[in-house]
This record gives structure tokens, sequence and C-alpha cells, in this order.
């Protein structure tokens, strides 16, 4: 494969890192295109293999992050599925601000699903916000974890292909 070839791998690569914030799937991306590789014969197949089962491992972890931190700041069951719903609806409702606008809304979405559910099942203000918190919290560590995980496949894949 040509040097050219690789790098615009590795750059379309870079930036399925950079959208795993706005809660797209760039790690899945990084994925396709690892598998892409070793169908054309650049990667070994177990590279590939190996980084399919990191990614689904990260995914894993990515909810039992958000469900874990929001038991320990009390949320429930239906908080947790509350953060996931609002943290959608806050990424396509979006601020009119270019990128960062769907981020902040994600996570304030996240914020107001698991808060709003909390409310409806206690009735108490103080424990919905800090239900929110916890869960706002654990998508920022879920975020971080699939962008390490992300950038260390990356690593990985250019480190293959260099040698």
């Amino acid at each position: 494969m040509s040097v050219w070839i690789s790098t615009l791998v590795l750059f379309g690569m870079l930036m399925g890192v950079l959208i795993i914030p706005l809660g797209l799937p760039g790690l899945w991306l990084i994925v396709v295109a690892t598998l892409g590789l070793a169908l054309a014969g650049e990667l070994p197949w177990s590279l590939g293999l190996l980084v399919s089962a990191v990614a689904l491992l990260a995914e894993a972890a990515e909810f039992l992050v958000v469900a874990r931190f929001g038991r320990a700041y009390g949320g429930s069951t239906r908080a947790f599925w509350g953060a996931v719903v609002g943290g959608f609806v806050g990424l396509f409702v979006g601020l009119p601000i270019p990128v960062l606008g769907s981020v902040v809304t994600a996570f304030l979405g996240t914020f107001l699903g698991a808060g709003i559910v909390t409310l409806f099942e206690t009735r108490s203000l103080g424990r919905s916000a800090r239900v929110g918190w916890g869960v706002v919290l654990a998508r920022t560590a879920a975020v971080a974890l699939k962008v390490a995980v992300s950038i260390a496949v990356v690593a990985a894949v250019a480190v293959s292909l260099l040698f």
C-alpha cells in the first residue's frame, strides 16, 4: 500500500477519534477501517479481530461505567435509561455553536434525562441533581475511556502499517 493511502486511512481514523465526544460511532469507524485494511492484506487478521474485540469491550465498559456511577450517586435503572435517551435528544437538538453545541447539549441532555426520571421517582430535587451529576461524570469518564482506546488502536494500526 502506498504511503499516501496509509496516511489517508490513518487520518480518517484520527477523525474517528475526534467524533467520539459527539456521541458518534468513531470507534466503530476505526474498526471498519482496520478490518478493511486486513481484508486488503495490509494488516494481519489477528490485529483486525483484536481491534474488534477491544471495541466490543470498550462499548460494554461505557455502559457499565455509566450504570455504576449512576447507582453510586443514587440513580436507578430507569435513571440510567433516562440519561441515555436524554443524551441522544441533546445530541440531536444541539446549540447553534458548530460541533461544541452538540457536545454541550448531549451532556446537558444526559444530566436532565437522569435528573428528570429521578425527580419523578423520588420527588427530591436534591437527589435528582445528584444523580444527574453522577451520570454526567460517568459519561465524561466513558468518553475519555473510548477516546483512549481509539488512540491506542490507531497507534497500533500505524505501527503495524509502518513496520
